[in-house]
């Protein structure tokens, strides 16, 4: 009896240790995230080359950091990088502190260093815009540019046939995968707003040529507006901008070329990218295809919280945002104030009323259904992508090429006809004859009437000298 009571007592003694030994890890594994969570009261957000102040992509980028600071309760730091090499030492020394929460890096060229420090530093959660990562502590936030792209293409053909120009371009920055994906998208949005316009109004219509110039730069004006004037001058009605800074330019080109024609507004028309560009130039950025970056800094944010919280079990990953999820959309005049305001904190100076009815005549100078037409192929591309088909691609057919690589982007240029002059007669009905026919076919009649005439006459004269 003695000997089992005392046997009782060791086995539960061992057992005790045993619980006691495994119950650490086990708490401190349940506990750590919210103990981190509550640690880091910062967000970081890294900006690209273009920096602040681009109107553009980092701005938008600055957006979505404001808010998510000024609702979750955080602090906003943000740190420029003047050259690539910049880089990774800003992300690096970010990170070593352990004092934020996300660090966000904006922008493609930021991949590889994004994917470096995560490495280097694996507790410290960061968020790439428009770059892939394949780490855990990393969330890739990419957009469905090709959709966005659909839109201001489709509207950009419909004006461009409205006012009879026979050519639209697009001026790019570097040629890097994720604009490909611009491209492809705005090359098929042209061919179907064509499509559109024909039926709308009767017409028949020459496909526009379609211009495209990469400037090898997201920072340079200079190298935008020489682009700019040569499409122009190549006869382009609208031009897109999917230059960032560099697309600066390209809006000083539009308003040189009108104002010397005597024009206070478009046509021709520039095409804004990223954030709500209209009011750079009023009257002569006819919309703006906006890529909603301040969405995406802002899911980061709410992502790492609602981790912290318990509320997800995972961080990493994809996070693609296009017209469905409110990361892409087409400027309207409810945006301008928004952006009006993040230029006015760029040290911009400008007039809100001046700039808002000057944007406002604009538009309207734009018959109302071209409008439309955008919206109901917006819903299209929500709804039914593989819905209608354009030269044989349908709009899914540009969708699921994606991630685009040169030689894909270069099959789309080549099936929608990109950098091709189609000739007039392509369109001209069977049995009827253009005006410069007619004029060779009766220089034929006259010049066979001529030799018809000698050769009688040398008929005769042969004859009189036989007789």
């Amino acid at each position: 009896m003695k000997y089992s009571f005392a046997r009782y007592i060791v086995v539960s003694l061992l057992v005790l240790t045993l619980l006691v030994s495994i119950m650490p890890p086990v708490v401190t594994a349940l506990e750590s995230p919210i103990k981190t969570q509550t640690t880091r009261k910062k967000i970081a957000v890294v900006y690209d080359v273009g920096g602040r102040g681009d109107l553009s992509f980092n701005d938008m980028a600055y957006l979505g950091g404001k808010r998510a600071a000024e609702e979750f309760g955080l602090e906003l730091v943000e740190v420029q990088s003047t050259t690539e090499a910049d880089y990774l030492p800003n992300l690096r020394n970010l990170a070593k502190t352990g004092e934020y929460l996300v660090i966000v890096a904006v922008g493609f060229l930021m991949t590889d260093a994004v994917e470096t420090v995560a490495d280097e530093y694996p507790d410290q959660f960061f968020a790439i815009i428009d770059g892939y990562v394949d780490k855990p502590n990393v969330l890739s936030v990419l957009f469905k540019e090709h959709e966005g792209s659909a839109l201001v293409g489709a509207l950009a053909a419909m004006i461009a046939h409205h006012y009879g120009y026979k050519a639209v371009g697009v001026v790019l920055g570097m040629e890097i995968p994720v604009l490909y994906k611009f491209e492809a998208g705005y090359y098929w949005g042209i061919r179907y707003g064509e499509k559109v316009y024909q039926e709308k109004t009767g017409k028949e219509i020459t496909p526009l040529r379609i211009l495209y110039t990469y400037t090898g730069a997201f920072n340079d004006p200079a190298k935008g507006k020489t682009a700019t004037q040569s499409q122009l001058e190549m006869g382009a009605g609208l031009v897109y901008n999917v230059a960032g800074a560099t697309g600066l330019g390209i809006f000083e080109a539009i308003e040189e070329y009108c104002k010397s024609r005597g024009r206070d507004q478009g046509p021709p028309f520039a095409i804004g990218v990223d954030a709500d560009q209209d009011w750079i130039k009023p009257g002569y950025i006819i919309a703006s295809m906006m890529k909603r970056v301040d969405v995406g800094v802002y899911t980061a944010v709410k992502r790492a919280l609602d981790y912290y919280a318990g509320k997800i079990t995972k961080y990493g990953g994809i996070l693609e945002l296009g017209l469905a999820e409110g990361g892409i959309s087409v400027s309207t005049l409810e945006d301008l104030d928004t952006f009006l305001q993040i230029a006015i904190q760029a040290g911009r100076q400008v007039n809100r009323d001046e700039i808002y009815n000057k944007v406002k005549a604009m538009r309207e100078s734009i018959p109302s259904w071209i409008w439309e037409e955008v919206n109901k192929l917006a819903e299209l591309i929500k709804t039914n992508p593989a819905g209608v088909s354009i030269y044989g691609l349908s709009f899914k057919d540009i969708a699921d090429k994606v991630p685009y690589t040169a030689e894909t982007i270069g099959q789309v240029r080549s099936t929608l006809k990109v950098g091709v002059e189609i000739a007039t007669t392509q369109t001209v009905t069977v049995g009827t004859e253009t005006p410069a026919q007619q004029q060779d076919y009766t220089m034929y009649i006259v010049l066979g009437v001529v030799i018809l005439v000698l050769i009688i006459v040398a008929v005769l004269f042969t004859t009189k000298r036989k007789k």
